[in-house]
């Protein structure tokens, strides 16, 4: 039987391996790239699978003052539907992570 102490020391060794994976999976995260559209493709936004913008596309044939109004309701659009993409891919990563640490399926982690 393991001593207390080891019990410790490989219970400690065993979060380090943990949140070095956590580190390396939010770093894979940041390298992950989806794509939002709205209007059918005219409004495209490319964000990373952390939901940060890396760009945004307008098509020409949007550029009219008069449609202002409706060019930010599909650049908001476009944002939501990466940030939903970007939601899923940081989850299923996530999950590779926990599965791979052993941690049930289902189990939320406070990252």
């Amino acid at each position: 039987m393991k001593s207390m102490e080891e019990m410790i020391q490989a219970a400690q060794a065993a979060a380090q391996t943990i949140q070095k994976q956590m580190e390396d999976a939010q770093n894979t995260l940041d390298s992950i790239q989806v794509e939002g559209l709205a209007g059918g493709g005219v409004v495209r936004i490319r964000a990373s699978a952390k939901g940060r913008v890396i760009g945004v596309s307008i098509d020409d044939t949007l550029l009219v003052p008069a449609d202002k109004g409706i060019l930010e309701d599909l650049i908001a659009a476009a944002f939501n539907d990466a940030r939903g993409k970007a939601d899923a891919v940081a989850a299923e990563e996530m999950q590779k992570v926990q599965m791979a640490a052993g941690i049930p399926p289902g189990f939320k982690l406070p990252f």
